[in-house]
C-alpha cells in the first residue's frame, strides 16, 4: 500500500463513526474499506476511489465531477452501483465525506451476502 493510500484510508476512517465494524481488504486492485462486512470504497493505487452505491442513484452520482463509470477492465461495465472517482475530486474532506454518505447510506441498506 502507497502511502498516499495509506493516508487516504485514515481520511475515510475519520469519517466513520466509532462504533461500526471497519476492516481494510486487499480488492479490485486496491484497499477496501469494509463496514459491517460490506464494502463501501476501495482505495485504488492513484488514490482513487472505487465507491459502491445505490443502482437507483447511479446516474445522478455519475454527473458529480470526476467520476467515471467503473471498470473492470478495458471495456468491461461492473455496472449501476459502481462508480470511479478520481483523486482530484477527494482532495477536501468534504468532497469525501460526501463519498464516503453516499456508500454508507447504500451499505446501511443491504444485508451480507447481497452486493
Amino acid at each position: 500500500m502507497t502511502p498516499e493510500q495509506a493516508a487516504l484510508i485514515e481520511r475515510i476512517r475519520g469519517q466513520i463513526a466509532d462504533d461500526l465494524a471497519v476492516r481494510e481488504v486487499s480488492m479490485f486492485g486496491g484497499r477496501a474499506v469494509m463496514v459491517n462486512e460490506k464494502m463501501i470504497v476501495s482505495v485504488q493505487k492513484d488514490s482513487g476511489l472505487l465507491v459502491r452505491v445505490d443502482a437507483d442513484r447511479h446516474d445522478e452520482l455519475l454527473e458529480r465531477p470526476g467520476t467515471v463509470q467503473a471498470q473492470m477492465g478495458a471495456g468491461r461495465s461492473m455496472g449501476p452501483g459502481w462508480i470511479e472517482v478520481a483523486a482530484d475530486a477527494t482532495r477536501d474532506d468534504d468532497q469525501l465525506a460526501a463519498w464516503v454518505n453516499v456508500s454508507m447510506e447504500y451499505n446501511g441498506t443491504v444485508t451480507v451476502g447481497r452486493s
